[in-house]
């Protein structure tokens, strides 16, 4: 390779945006980066900045600019401080970029996303509820752009290494029978239902297998994320919803499984470290090391499946529902789910009411078609708006 490919990471701070900086730093003669991003955590934004020595560093608000700025110049730093959303979309979209990490999470992440998109580049999906939101449209433009869309989610970026390289021709064209999706079940999977009226953040965000942020691990613990990631699975692989079936597998070392109409079963396993599909998706076609421990099947001496319970993850179940019905459908959960969650994580309501919440925005808010981006953020916006008023009428 004569010249490293630039990268930028969006979501540079989180979960995400570490675990690929740390894969990127280990093969400095094949990747450097171009641009990060960050939200509130700026003194690791600092330190990020002056690791990885990136072309242009991007924050939300002036104030938090002016911070950065001043210990860039202290410290002798070159970055450049660019400032607000369209300053994520055009490190995204940059001729000189190759590829781009899309690691925001929420719906913050779609633009930037989608402009990585329309640019033609290599879009390293991680950022779920973009696709979820604005699923066809998102699509369509990966289609008309010619951009590379590899996805991150450990489960989805299992499947696409299960898949031949010609499934885009859709499932049943390479004999796929059904996708076999993996959850761990969380940390609620055997707690007895009346105490999950008392649980805690703190308890929410403590995932038995995975270290993450404490959105997606609330989401986790709820099992929406599981039901975001069928969504996602079926834009992904052109899959209808009920070729999707959710597996719960506790110990999260096979990350997906695709089943083809041969009786073949295949699957693919490995620590649960996100360093793996970053890797995978970041020297796609090739292979490169993550820095993951070899996977040591004596250790784990068992794998166990499950049935979900929908009773016990009714999240699931609306995800399922928000699938099938389509349209505007993904994206008003997708809001519904984003206020819930940041209500529950300030203590407003409590972990069962996620789902009451969710499940009255879908029941007050009509299915229309999303012909436009714009369409996508009003439902987005009418969805934050009645679990809103839903809050306050019965958070605590």
């Amino acid at each position: 390779m004569s010249q490293p490919q630039l990268i930028t990471v969006l979501g540079a701070t989180g979960s995400i945006g570490l675990s690929t900086l740390d894969v990127i730093a280990r093969h400095p003669q094949r990747y450097q980066v171009f641009a990060l991003s960050g939200y509130s955590r700026l003194a690791q934004l600092l330190a990020l900045c002056l690791r990885h020595a990136p072309r242009f560093a991007v924050v939300p608000d002036e104030n938090a600019a002016v911070t950065l700025r001043e210990g860039l110049r202290t410290a002798g730093s070159s970055t450049e401080v660019l400032v607000g959303e369209q300053a994520l979309c055009d490190v995204s979209e940059a001729g000189e970029v190759d590829a781009v990490m899309a690691a925001i999470v929420g719906a913050a992440g779609l633009r930037p996303t989608l402009a990585a998109v329309k640019a033609g580049k290599k879009v390293l999906l991680a950022n779920k509820e973009a696709l979820v939101m604005s699923g066809a449209l998102f699509m369509q433009a990966v289609r008309t752009s010619g951009a590379v869309l590899l996805p991150i989610d450990s489960e989805h970026n299992a499947i696409f290494q299960c898949l031949p390289s010609h499934y885009g021709q859709g499932l049943a064209s390479v004999g796929v029978r059904r996708i076999l999706l993996t959850a761990s079940g969380g940390p609620f999977r055997c707690t007895p239902l009346p105490e999950l009226q008392q649980v805690t953040p703190d308890q929410a965000c403590a995932h038995p297998n995975w270290s993450m942020g404490r959105k997606i691990s609330v989401d986790s613990a709820s099992m929406m994320n599981k039901g975001l990631e069928l969504i996602e699975a079926c834009w992904l692989f052109d899959a209808r919803p009920e070729q999707v079936e959710v597996v719960v597998h506790p110990q999260s070392v096979i990350h997906s499984l695709v089943d083809y109409v041969d009786g073949s079963v295949l699957a693919q396993l490995g620590n649960p470290d996100m360093r793996t599909p970053i890797a995978n998706a970041l020297a796609w076609p090739e292979r490169i090391d993550s820095g993951v421990a070899p996977l040591d099947l004596f250790a784990i001496a068992r794998l166990d499946f499950e049935a979900p319970d929908e009773v016990r993850f009714p999240c699931l179940r609306l995800a399922r529902e928000a699938a099938q019905a389509g349209q505007s459908a993904p994206a008003l959960l997708n809001a519904a789910n984003e206020v819930a969650v940041e209500a529950f994580l300030q203590g407003r309501l409590r972990y069962p009411q996620i789902a009451s919440m969710i499940e009255a925005v879908l029941q007050q808010q009509p299915v229309v078609a999303l012909d436009d981006l714009e369409a996508v953020f009003e439902a987005d916006g009418k969805a934050r708006e009645l679990a809103g008023q839903w809050l306050a009428r019965h958070g605590r």
